[in-house]
């Protein structure tokens, strides 16, 4: 996540993060398998990989489980929600970054870069350069997937989007608190649509990007480094 306020928000959330995701994300399993179907399909050699905006971890134990001996790097601006995360993960972690993502990115190469729900905390600008440096953290053939909440191309369907998400939520069993405790986090997001995040990621030097799953706000965004 990015920003003082960003991260002081979802520090407070530390502890309930991974029950609520379930919640609060509709269709978790698909949205985050999206991000290890992308790598197992795509990704080719994966030994080392950046998880940008780690939280507690959540996507890079989806990671770990489906490539054994894989080294995670986790970086984000909140502390409580990483120690979880290296709890979680074990022998899995080889390095841990409390940084914002606005910062320069640890050492690369990186077989893999990876994120989610984190980078619709930035600017625009600031996505724009976090893609350019991701370009240059990864390895020739290297892969960036971003699974993030996304804008509709239009006003009126981001609108519809928020109120499926809401109505999908209530559903899952989410409780108006929960969904309101969201809404007072998301006044942090700065999302958009993912045509114009395909075509930044493309003038970021990718060879080529795409989005592999989509559900109303939810998607995964791909770009490929080229080899």
């Amino acid at each position: 996540m990015s920003g003082s306020a960003a991260a002081e928000a979802f520090s407070a959330h530390a502890a309930e993060y991974d029950t609520l995701r379930r919640r609060l994300v509709p269709d978790f399993d698909r949205f985050y398998g999206g991000v290890v179907e992308a790598l197992e399909r795509l990704g080719g050699d994966v030994r080392r990989v950046l998880d940008l905006g780690a939280g507690t971890g959540l996507l890079s134990t989806e990671v770990a489980a489906a490539f054994p001996g894989v080294e995670i790097e986790l970086l984000d601006a909140s502390e409580p929600m990483l120690e979880l995360a290296g709890r979680r993960l074990g022998n899995a972690v080889s390095a841990v970054h409390v940084a914002d993502m606005t910062a320069p990115l640890p050492d690369g190469p990186f077989d893999a870069v990876i994120s989610a729900l984190a980078i619709h905390h930035l600017e625009h600008p600031d996505k724009r350069g976090l893609m350019a440096r991701v370009h240059g953290a990864l390895r020739p053939g290297g892969m960036f997937i971003n699974a993030e909440q996304v804008d509709g191309p239009t006003p009126a369907l981001t609108a519809r989007y928020a109120q499926r998400w809401a109505d999908d939520c209530r559903a899952l069993g989410a409780s108006e608190e929960e969904i309101d405790g969201a809404r007072q986090r998301m006044r942090h997001d700065r999302c958009t649509d993912v045509e114009t995040q395909l075509a930044w990621l493309r003038d970021a030097g990718f060879a080529a990007a795409d989005c592999t799953y989509k559900s109303w706000r939810f998607a995964v965004l791909i770009a490929l480094k080229e080899a």
